[in-house]
């Protein structure tokens, strides 16, 4: 059963990045058509698509959003890592890996918990001086 885990600081100031590192269990990074992404719920709304890294080490981002998202990988130690660079206080959220296996990917700007397949618990970021 394939399990994530997110990790990193919960309180980063504005104007600095972000950084979070999924660690996933139970399967491997690399797992040909796997998909995973990072997804964010702020305060009192919707899930918001961040972007993904996929089986191959490709990446997509939301047109909204990658400007500033990066994210990597480290095979070794089974993880995928998301950047987000020069945050504000409306990055505030709960931040979510999350993983699906498609053929083709299919990415919602706006998902549901259902379009995939394994969800971390989340981690709270807040932007805060």
């Amino acid at each position: 059963q394939m399990q994530l885990q997110e990790s990193g600081p919960g309180l980063v100031k504005p104007s600095q990045t972000l950084s979070l590192t999924c660690t996933a269990s139970g399967g491997s990074i690399t797992t040909d058509y796997y998909y995973w992404s990072w997804i964010r719920q702020p305060p009192g709304k919707g899930l918001e698509w961040i972007g993904y890294i996929d089986y191959s080490g490709s990446t997509y981002y939301s047109p909204s959003l990658k400007s500033r998202a990066s994210i990597s990988r480290d095979t070794s130690k089974n993880q995928f890592t998301l950047q987000l660079m020069a945050v504000t206080p409306e990055d505030t959220a709960m931040y979510y890996c999350a993983s699906k296996r498609e053929l083709v990917a299919v990415v919602s700007i706006a998902p549901q918990r259902g379009e995939y397949d394994y969800w971390g618990q989340g981690t709270q970021v807040t932007v805060s001086s």
